[in-house]
């Protein structure tokens, strides 16, 4: 099974099924710069965003997501959640 998503006016085909907006999320633990654990509650009452990519300290994936929390910060109620593979410490 794969979406079918737009990029730049070309079609890409993912491997899998992307979730809808709206979908119920199941909780999750993520690690953050500062060694906290961060779960689904710490984001209460906001609308999440997942921006994932495979690592921060790549110069694509650095400005990809320096792009996307510059665009997201315009919506409300919003909080984006970068994920990658980084340990930690690679994300300071």
């Amino acid at each position: 099974m794969s979406t079918t998503i737009t990029l730049k006016g070309n079609e890409i085909h993912t491997i899998g099924s992307l979730p809808s907006v709206g979908t119920t999320i199941r909780d999750f633990a993520l690690v953050d710069s500062g060694l906290n654990v961060k779960t689904l509650e710490n984001f209460d009452g906001k609308k999440k965003v997942f921006n994932i990519f495979p690592s921060i300290d790549t110069g694509i994936c650095a400005a990809s997501a320096r792009k996307f929390n510059e665009e997201a910060s315009n919506l409300e109620n919003t909080v984006v959640i970068n994920v990658s593979k980084d340990l930690p410490f690679a994300l300071g």
